[in-house]
C-alpha cells in the first residue's frame, strides 16, 4: 500500500512568508488597514503593467466586482466559455445579465475564438476571457471584435499569473483583469483576489464597491457594495510570494516538461500542447484527456490513480450543464460536444509548486502503468 498520497496541489512557502506574518503580528496589523495590501496592489499592478490594482477576498470576488464596475445588468448579454469555474457565469448571472456560452478548442481546452462572432447579438455588452490551465487564449481576435462592436473585455487571469500573451502579461489584455490567489494558484495569499485596470474610474469603483460603498459620511451609503476587502495578514503572505513568482513560473514549465517527457509514448493520452505562436505552456494545472480508445472515463481513472497513491482533480464541467442554471433556465438546447468531451475525459496531475521531481516520476510511473494496462 502507498503510506501517502501524492497531493494534487501544495504551496511553496519558503521565503519571506513567516518574516512578513510576523510583522503583521509585531504591529499590529492584521486588517485590511494594513500597509501590505497597498504593497500587494502597487507590485502587482506593476507586475502585470496596469495603472491599478484592487485587491479583494477572492478570485470570485473579483468577477462580480468586475461585472458590477462595468454596469452589466437585465437585458445584457455576456459572451464566456463553457469550460471554467462557475465563478464566471456566476457572476454574470447575479447582475441579471445572461451568460452565453462558446465550445473549447479541442487542442489547447480554452474558448474557441472563431465560435466568438457568431454568439454576439445586439444585446451583447461584454466578453468574458478565461484563461484555462496553462496556455492563454487567442487574445487578437477578440480584441479587434470587441473593439468593432463596442465591448468591454473582462479578462480572467486567475490561472495564468506571470503567463504573457505575445509579451504582454495575462490580466493586462482586457478593460479589467481578475485574478485569484488561492493556494493552487502561482501566488498565494491563502485566500484573495485583485481586479486590475488602466481606468482610475473603474478603480476607484472597485475600491468603494470592495468597502461597502462607505462614502466620506460613514455609515451613510448612496449604493450597496459588499465586503470583499483582503487582510493585511493575507496580502503579506502574497508580498513574500510575488517576489518569487518568476521562479514558480519556470518552476512550473519545468515540471511540465518533465512530465511530458515522461508521458509521451503513453498509449491513449493527450498531453497539454507545448506551445503556440503566442505563448509557452505554463503548465498551471498538468492537464491529460484520456483519448477515445480508452475504455474507461476520467472519473474511473482517477480513481484507480488514488488507489495507486496519485491525486488528481477533474476538469471543469461545462456551464451549460450546470444543473443550477438548468434549474433557472438558461442554456436551453445548448450542446458544447469539446467541452463535454473533455469534462469527462479529462483530468489533471498532482501540479504544485511543493511537487518533487520524485513524485512526478511517480505519478508519471502510476499513469503509464495504468494505461498500459488497458491497452491492450
Amino acid at each position: 500500500m502507498h503510506h501517502s498520497i501524492i497531493p494534487v496541489n501544495e504551496p511553496l512557502l519558503d521565503g519571506n512568508e513567516k518574516k512578513y506574518l510576523v510583522e503583521c503580528i509585531d504591529t499590529g496589523w492584521v486588517s485590511s488597514d494594513g500597509p501590505f495590501v497597498l504593497r500587494l496592489e502597487q507590485e502587482m499592478a506593476r507586475k502585470m503593467e496596469r495603472k491599478f490594482g484592487v485587491a479583494v477576498c477572492n478570485g470570485s470576488a473579483a468577477l462580480d466586482v468586475a461585472v458590477t464596475v462595468l454596469g452589466l445588468g437585465a437585458g445584457d448579454e455576456v459572451i464566456l466559455p463553457t469550460f471554467t469555474i462557475i465563478s464566471c457565469a456566476a457572476a454574470i448571472v447575479r447582475t441579471g445579465a445572461t451568460p452565453v456560452v462558446v465550445d473549447s478548442d479541442p487542442v489547447t481546452w480554452n474558448m474557441d475564438v472563431n465560435q466568438v462572432s457568431a454568439k454576439i447579438t445586439p444585446r451583447t455588452k461584454a466578453i468574458m476571457v478565461v484563461h484555462i490551465y496553462g496556455l492563454p487564449v487567442d487574445m487578437d481576435p477578440i480584441l479587434s471584435l470587441a473593439e468593432k462592436h463596442g465591448l468591454k473585455i473582462i479578462e480572467d487571469a486567475a490561472e495564468m499569473i506571470g503567463q504573457t500573451y505575445k509579451g504582454r502579461p495575462c490580466g493586462s489584455l482586457g478593460d479589467i483583469g481578475t485574478l485569484s490567489f488561492y493556494p493552487n494558484k502561482h501566488m498565494t495569499t491563502g485566500e484573495g483576489g485583485m481586479v486590475l485596470t488602466n481606468d482610475a474610474e473603474l478603480a476607484e469603483k472597485c475600491r468603494s464597491l470592495r468597502n461597502l460603498c462607505f462614502q466620506k459620511k460613514r455609515f451613510v451609503h448612496e449604493k450597496l457594495g459588499w465586503n470583499f476587502r483582503m487582510s493585511n495578514l493575507q496580502a503579506a503572505l502574497g508580498v513574500a510570494q510575488l517576489e518569487r513568482l518568476d521562479e514558480f513560473v519556470r518552476r512550473k514549465r519545468d515540471m511540465g516538461k518533465r512530465y511530458t517527457g515522461l508521458l509521451q509514448d503513453v498509449p491513449g493520452l493527450r498531453l497539454p500542447l507545448p506551445a503556440t505562436d503566442y505563448a509557452e505552456n505554463v503548465y498551471w494545472v498538468y492537464g491529460v484527456v484520456l483519448k477515445d480508445e480508452v475504455p474507461f472515463d476520467a472519473e474511473q481513472a482517477m480513481q484507480r490513480l488514488a488507489e495507486r497513491g496519485v491525486g488528481t482533480r477533474p476538469f471543469f464541467w461545462p456551464m451549460h450543464e450546470q444543473p443550477v442554471f438548468k434549474r433557472m433556465g438558461l442554456f436551453k438546447g445548448i450542446e458544447c460536444p469539446v467541452a463535454e468531451r473533455i469534462a469527462r475525459r479529462g483530468f489533471y496531475l498532482p501540479s504544485g509548486l511543493a511537487l518533487t521531481n520524485a513524485q512526478i516520476e511517480s505519478a508519471a510511473d502510476q499513469v503509464g502503468r495504468l494505461l498500459k494496462s488497458t491497452a491492450c
